[in-house]
């Protein structure tokens, strides 16, 4: 008879990974602002931690966009430009419409369960009024669509600059004050995708994207009265 078999240790989540957490939730709630600066030594001595765990996590919060960091000047929180905006609306529109027209040709029961699932937890925080579990649950969706697209570099792609589009739908849901708007946009997008019509589910996912074009023109319209505020 043979032994047991030995599963290898499951590790903690490392030190500079729990950081980087923590930072990007700050930033995506608004405790950090665009512009805000992220000392190495400061945040080391805030978190208990040493500058070189801070460092790398700051090194994957400029990966993920959230952070820029400047040579010999340190890092601050990035801002959402009215450019910034235009490439990730129009990258989303791409993506997510590809993904809601793979997902409706493909959809099990049992995936369409789990679909109408994210979509309650959407109602839920419209009902309650949390602008900040809204855009949780809105990210949550669409993150699910990509991930039953089964497209392995459409997720790959996605993942890319996902932390970018939750900053994103927050900037955009913040100027779209209706929040039985939102959910419906989403609700059609699922009944297309659980029904199985992919080209309708294509066509919805693009045109819920178009509203990318009102954030875009806002952004456009503070950088015009405030020119230096995109700068570097």
């Amino acid at each position: 008879m043979k032994g047991k078999q030995t599963q290898p240790a499951i590790l903690p989540r490392s030190l500079d990974v729990q950081a980087a957490d923590v930072i990007r939730e700050q930033i995506l709630n608004g405790t950090l602002a665009p512009g805000t600066r992220l000392l190495e030594i400061n945040l080391a001595e805030e978190f208990n931690l040493s500058r070189a765990t801070i460092r790398s996590a700051l090194q994957q919060l400029t990966y993920e966009g959230l952070v820029i960091q400047f040579p010999y000047k340190g890092c601050t929180v990035s801002g959402l430009s009215s450019q910034d905006a235009w490439e990730l609306y129009t990258l989303r529109s791409a993506l997510e419409s590809l993904a809601a027209k793979l997902a409706a040709v493909a959809i099990t029961p049992s995936q369409a369960k789990e679909l109408n699932a994210a979509l309650q937890q959407l109602v839920k925080a419209a009902e309650k009024g949390s602008w900040s579990e809204v855009a949780d649950a809105d990210f949550a969706l669409h993150k699910a669509i990509i991930q039953l697209a089964a497209h392995r570099r459409l997720q790959e792609q996605y993942k890319i600059v996902e932390q970018q589009i939750r900053l994103y739908i927050i900037s955009s849901n913040a100027i779209h004050p209706d929040l039985d708007d939102i959910v419906e946009q989403h609700r059609k997008l699922v009944n297309a995708i659980c029904s199985g019509d992919a080209s309708s589910a294509e066509q919805i996912a693009q045109d819920h994207n178009i509203d990318g074009k009102t954030l875009v023109e806002h952004l456009q319209a503070i950088e015009k009265q405030n020119p230096d505020q995109f700068k570097s």
